[in-house]
């Protein structure tokens, strides 16, 4: 009934979305900084509950949408393209700052920090809209598939981020104190985001 065949390619998919910095990855250091590792894991665990509120949504609607109005996909890529771009000008624009503010992760109710911090983070809205229905396949029953991808998703992220998080309780000095290697980490985001939004474009002329 589902297609595990596609199922590298769309690892390594998920590897380059979660490997950059994006939003979630700094407010799991930033938990791991401030609150240690039992925040960190109660945070990971709203940010989870966040995604899985976004799977659920697509693997609900976005069949229909996408069998009645296949122009929807297109211009939902066209947007995650413009996004990618425009978090690559702001990456580089602040390659040169280290992570210094904390002031969004005060001590307190981590699992609801950690699920309005995935809600309003526009990078998981498009890869769950844009990305999910590439890796359909030859699957006999395309919600099942994408309910699948969702979750496997879902359980990389929260291992990677929560493994990140987990770590900063442990070398939290280490981490504020290297402004250089949070430098070089945000220029291999910009790369890596200007790839991705080529890769998209590319797609849809070819397509």
């Amino acid at each position: 009934m589902v297609d595990l065949t596609v199922l590298p390619g769309y690892v390594a998919v998920i590897l380059l979305f979660l490997g950059p910095p994006g939003p979630d990855m700094a407010y799991m250091l930033a938990v791991g900084l401030e609150g240690g590792r039992r925040a960190a894991v109660k945070a990971i665990l709203g940010i989870g509950t966040g995604m899985s509120v976004y799977a659920a949504a697509v693997v609900a609607g976005l069949g229909k949408i996408a069998r009645s109005h296949p122009s929807v996909l297109d211009a939902v890529r066209i947007l995650g393209a413009a996004y990618l771009l425009w978090l690559a000008f702001v990456t580089l624009r602040h390659a040169r700052r280290a992570i210094t503010g904390h002031s969004d992760v005060r001590a307190g109710r981590w699992y609801l920090r950690g699920i309005l911090v995935s809600i309003t983070n526009p990078k998981i809205i498009l890869f769950f809209l844009a990305v999910l229905p590439q890796f359909i396949g030859s699957a006999d029953n395309p919600g099942l598939q994408m309910a699948m991808l969702g979750a496997i998703d879902i359980l990389m992220e929260v291992i990677l981020y929560g493994c990140i998080g987990i770590l900063a309780g442990y070398f939290h000095a280490r981490l504020v104190d290297s402004t250089k290697a949070t430098a070089v980490l945000n220029y291999m985001a910009c790369t890596v985001y200007v790839v991705l939004a080529g890769t998209i474009c590319g797609e849809i002329l070819l397509a």
